[in-house]
């Protein structure tokens, strides 16, 4: 997985993107593509996902990465948001109408989740464990 840092102390009331994923049944031609026209970076793959840095990380941007795309989001583009608490966020999204397509997932220094929101837009929540 792509290294994925906290920007710093996260402020309760807003949560920001830190990073993105493309989801790509040929993950390694996928990334291929990307180095090869956008200059990217691309880390050693783990588990079907190639990290890529995107620039220097004084520059504004975000880095991500490109995966093999699950069944439920084989294709496309999402946003990873970093929140206080994924538990609490889930309940949020539920509250106002979204979904929980992938469960919890425990990375060790970070928990992953994917949502869809009302509207059919997914996006991932990352918690980092302290």
């Amino acid at each position: 997985m792509v290294q994925l840092k906290s920007i710093g102390k996260v402020d309760e009331s807003m949560n920001r993107v830190i990073a993105f994923e493309i989801s790509s049944q040929d993950a390694a031609s996928h990334s291929k593509f990307y180095a090869d026209v956008f200059g990217w970076e691309l880390g050693e793959p783990n588990w079907g996902y190639y990290p890529a840095k995107t620039g220097p990380s004084e520059e504004n941007g975000i880095d991500g990465g490109i995966a093999h795309g699950p069944e439920h989001f084989p294709v496309g583009v999402r946003l990873q948001i970093e929140v206080m608490s994924i538990d609490e966020s889930i309940s949020k999204v539920i509250a106002n109408g979204g979904k929980v397509i992938q469960d919890v997932m425990d990375f060790g220094d970070f928990k992953l989740a994917y949502i869809i929101d009302p509207m059919g837009v997914h996006f991932g929540l990352i918690e980092h464990v302290k």
